[in-house]
């Protein structure tokens, strides 16, 4: 076994599509970063596998939306470096029951989009109806035009690896880190085939990060990391007869308290797969290390009744479950702070994918400025002090 030991500029701990991210930004200003994944290419055992995630930039929060207008962007100059297809643009519809906070939420939105040049659109139910006979639809409907699609989650992540690599990168899969601790030159992060030393490190582990990071002392942050992981169960489901995914918007439905359902809805055309379909965040808490990987049944036939009350064009009877993590911090933002020589990127709530080409740009700003240097508020680790811990069904 190997035991030798490098020095480097960076070291990204975690390869899904947050850390992919971070290693191609970091390599593209020049800098020496090796990137080590865990498990082996293409792996399903976090939250960036798969073939479908949406992208949308259905957010009043001025943050949220730099980021997301800054992400469709860089996967564009992602798609050009390495070739691949990566974002289908197929428009984007959210609607639900709203209630006056509902309401004014939905007004943010659309007067951000008017403030920042978003196409979109409103429609009543019967015309969206009509326009997407598929889906059932209830209050108004907001269409983003012309940005909200769908990503091919697999291929993402192994463009953002082939573009960091192209660039210099070290990429290496089927490393286990065992530790990361402080050290002189910054941070030593002990693997099974030798020692990787780096003036800083970046920690995009998902589930494991609390477990990387934590500790009774603070860890390495000197602060809890409060995250919540919980395996989600989507399912990916037929088509009618005679139906195309290519009428299917990516869609977000907003069912309001008092309902049979136990969270809002999101779903998204999978070409060759059917149409993916999924409750947000409702998932039992696991282990990432011992999942089952298998749905719960009740979940499951709730989700199938869904289907078959709010999306006529699919069969809830033809369907494949997907398992996935969720890490989800108490206010459902993301943490993207520096503690010393420690980056961290985590907790991305079930809403981060489609931002991964930005969130990477802010994890190498993190990583080659001061360490002294302050996270946006929003994003800051210090505000998680603050917050009651989240609680899971």
């Amino acid at each position: 076994m190997t035991t030798s030991t490098r020095y480097v500029d960076h070291v990204v701990v975690g390869g899904g599509v947050m850390g992919s991210a971070a290693a191609w930004q970091l390599a593209r200003r020049g800098r020496d970063v090796v990137l080590l994944e865990r498990f082996a290419p293409g792996h399903a055992h976090g939250a960036s596998h798969g073939t479908s995630r949406i992208y949308r930039a259905t957010y009043a929060e001025p943050e949220y939306l730099d980021l997301a207008q800054e992400a469709l962007a860089l996967w564009r100059e992602v798609e050009d470096e390495t070739g691949a297809e990566l974002l289908a643009v197929t428009g984007g519809v959210s609607h639900g029951r709203r209630d006056a906070t509902a309401e004014r939420r939905a007004d943010a939105i659309a007067a951000a989009f008017t403030a920042r040049g978003i196409a979109h659109e409103w429609l009543d139910p019967a015309a969206a109806a009509e326009r997407w006979p598929g889906l059932r639809f209830e209050g108004r409907v907001l269409h983003e035009v012309a940005t909200a699609g769908r990503l091919h989650a697999d291929r993402a992540v192994a463009a953002l690896q082939g573009a960091a690599a192209a660039r210099g990168a070290d990429v290496r899969h089927e490393v286990a880190v065992r530790h990361v601790e402080r050290a002189a030159e910054g941070v030593r992060v002990v693997t099974g085939g030798g020692d990787v030393l780096a003036r800083v490190v970046v920690v995009t582990v998902g589930a494991w990060s609390a477990g990387l990071l934590g500790g009774a002392d603070g860890g390495l942050l000197g602060a809890d990391l409060p995250l919540v992981v919980t395996q989600e169960q989507p399912a990916h489901f037929a088509l009618r007869p005679g139906a195309t995914p290519d009428g299917w918007p990516a869609f977000t439905h907003d069912v309001g308290p008092g309902t049979a359902w136990p969270s809002g809805v999101y779903g998204l055309a999978t070409p060759g797969e059917g149409v993916k379909v999924g409750f947000h965040g409702v998932g039992p808490v696991v282990d990432p290390d011992r999942r089952s990987y298998r749905p719960e049944p009740g979940q499951l036939a709730t989700l199938r009744d869904y289907v078959r009350t709010w999306l006529p064009g699919l069969d809830p009877d033809a369907y494949v479950p997907v398992s996935c993590t969720y890490t989800t911090t108490p206010d459902s933002d993301f943490v993207l702070d520096r503690r010393g020589p420690v980056v961290v990127g985590a907790g991305f709530s079930g809403h981060g994918f489609k931002f991964a080409p930005a969130v990477g740009r802010v994890l190498a700003d993190l990583a080659t400025a001061p360490d002294d240097v302050p996270a946006a508020e929003r994003f800051a680790l210090a505000r998680l002090a603050a917050l009651p811990e989240r609680t899971a069904s």
